[in-house]
């Protein structure tokens, strides 16, 4: 039985009450450099505020600097894992922050990320066994962010690959699971019937063609969301892509939607039922 705070802030992860999510990742700072100018970011946080965003991802320096209005209508995810650009394998993520220090900062949920097939896979995996520990002692939600990266993986749009990710992902106790897309898009059923948990498509479609098509597809396929960030930030009008995209994610109900707890889709249901 999920307690309390977890059941409170998994809905506070969806402004619609209908268990769909968009994230934006702004991540990317720590791993390749600033992604807007200092006095730009919150310029850039009210525009995926106003447009829709269910939550953005930041880490935890980054969301210290928030002024205390700017999450008003958007859920605060901080990471908690992190390499550079520079890094001698940039593969091998390592933890950089704890779920205590989430709490601290008014987190509704944290993320670790991980890649499969990477050389420090196993260090990867008990990171992400560690952090799912403290989560269930705070009801703190966790998103993996689960890839297949490293010179041991052939195909890393293959569905079984990424179905077996997603089982990783919620075997070691995560709430969500963001992920590659298979392709054809439409193979992303396929994942999604292999995974317990909500399935959140990651970055963009991979030849860079329409995003507001590429969501359309995996939202048909059967996916709980989308976590896009370099596409929305580095976008002319982060505002109106973020608003088209809430849209597909969220059908009519958007951020004007009734936010009692409509529970729509399976994997929503499965934890409302567990609390009851």
């Amino acid at each position: 039985m999920l307690k309390t705070g977890k059941l409170l802030r998994l809905r506070r992860l969806s402004l619609a009450g209908d268990g769909r999510h968009l994230f934006v990742p702004l991540d990317h700072s720590v791993s390749d450099g600033p992604i807007v100018p200092a006095d730009k970011w919150d310029d850039l946080l009210r525009a995926l505020v106003d447009g829709g965003a269910d939550g953005i991802i930041v880490h935890k320096g980054r969301a210290r600097a928030f002024a205390p209005d700017v999450l008003k209508r958007c859920a605060l995810v901080v990471h908690l894992s992190a390499s550079t650009a520079c890094a001698g394998d940039v593969n091998a993520k390592v933890l950089v922050a704890d779920v205590e220090e989430a709490l601290r900062l008014g987190a509704d949920a944290v993320s670790v990320h991980v890649n499969i097939g990477s050389d420090t896979e196993a260090q990867q995996l008990a990171d992400l066994g560690a952090v799912a520990r403290s989560c269930e002692a705070w009801g703190m939600p966790l998103i993996a962010m689960v890839y297949p990266r490293g010179p041991r993986i052939e195909d890393p749009r293959d569905p079984a690959l990424l179905a077996h990710l997603a089982n990783v992902a919620a075997d070691l106790g995560a709430d969500m699971v963001k992920t590659s897309v298979a392709l054809p898009l439409e193979r992303m059923a396929e994942v999604v019937a292999g995974s317990p948990i909500p399935v959140l498509a990651a970055g963009g479609p991979p030849d860079g063609s329409d995003l507001v098509e590429y969501g359309t597809a995996v939202m048909a396929a059967g996916c709980s969301g989308l976590a896009i960030g370099r596409r929305i930030f580095s976008a002319a009008s982060p505002y109106a892509l973020v608003s088209q995209l809430s849209a597909v994610v969220h059908g009519e109900n958007g951020i004007a939607a009734d936010m009692s707890m409509t529970a729509t889709t399976p994997h929503y249901s499965t934890i409302v039922a567990g609390v009851a």
